[in-house]
């Protein structure tokens, strides 16, 4: 198992400017980092990842799409092929970086709705760009992490069981799931049971406290996930996904209105502990 820390609580597009805090997080004791993929050229991440190398820091990846003229399960075929467009500059850019996951809400437009829930035509395409974009990350040997959002972020794929069919549709080994404890907290009448009913789907887990502040001060049950955690199995990364208002748009798009921690370190230094005290604690049970 490994820890990581998302970049969204600092940026969106992470670079050398952020060197004093990747360091940080690095002696606070995270094996890496996730960095947001929303601009710039596999060069860039390039570059980037060479920083990460001589700081010790691994790294995943996460994107997301905002842009209805890019939906991947739009009618329009040309939409369609923008979005796959995009995915494949992502999926160069995590490469580049280093990345071998690419993580997020990656199967349709964020904050786009039609009114409705998912039809069979809107699923059907979603599998059929899911499969281009799967081949074209596993030519550079990225496994692309699909998320199941809340309702109020996105129609196409709320649960847990809902996101394991549709990966099982796809049927791609490269395209696979992603459990966030923030949206399965909302969704799932037993958040701990959808993981575990699906952990063999699951390639990235994102750690994030009810109300996306500081982990272990919220309500999810924490000791229970962990252990669902470790007795799947699963050995990926733990990332600590949390929100504030200083990125406006960021803000806007996750309905992030007020502070949920008293400082940014708050949320990494106690996060880490948070996480590395909780799994050792597994660990002591199954000695």
């Amino acid at each position: 198992m490994r820890i990581g820390m998302c970049m969204f609580l600092w940026t969106t597009h992470v670079s050398g400017r952020h060197e004093g805090i990747l360091r940080d997080i690095k002696a606070t004791g995270f094996d890496g980092v996730e960095i947001p993929i929303f601009e710039g050229t596999p060069e860039d991440y390039r570059q980037l990842g060479d920083l990460l190398d001589r700081i010790g820091l691994a790294r995943t990846a996460v994107s997301a799409m905002g842009d209805p003229a890019m939906n991947l399960i739009s009618p329009e075929s040309a939409t369609r092929e923008r979005g796959v467009a995009y995915m494949k500059w992502a999926i160069d850019c995590a490469a580049a970086l280093g990345a071998d996951t690419l993580s997020g809400p990656l199967h349709s437009t964020l904050g786009h709705f039609s009114g409705a829930g998912p039809t069979k035509t809107e699923l059907a395409l979603s599998v059929t760009s899911q499969r281009k974009i799967g081949d074209h990350a596993a030519g550079r040997g990225v496994v692309i992490g699909l998320e199941a959002l809340n309702r109020f972020e996105c129609y196409l794929l709320n649960t847990m069981d809902a996101l394991a069919a549709h990966i099982d549709e796809i049927g791609h080994p490269n395209v696979r799931a992603m459990y966030d404890t923030f949206h399965s907290n909302i969704e799932e009448e037993d958040p701990v049971g959808a993981f575990t009913r699906n952990k063999d789907r699951i390639a990235h887990v994102h750690i994030s406290e009810n109300n996306r502040g500081v982990p272990g001060r919220g309500n999810i049950p924490w000791p229970e996930t962990f252990r669902a955690i470790r007795a799947s199995g699963y050995d990926g990364w733990l990332t600590i996904e949390a929100f504030g208002r200083s990125l406006k748009d960021l803000a806007a798009a996750t309905k992030v209105w007020r502070d949920f921690s008293e400082t940014p370190e708050a949320v990494y230094r106690e996060g880490y502990r948070h996480i590395r005290d909780g799994w050792q604690a597994v660990e002591a049970r199954t000695i």
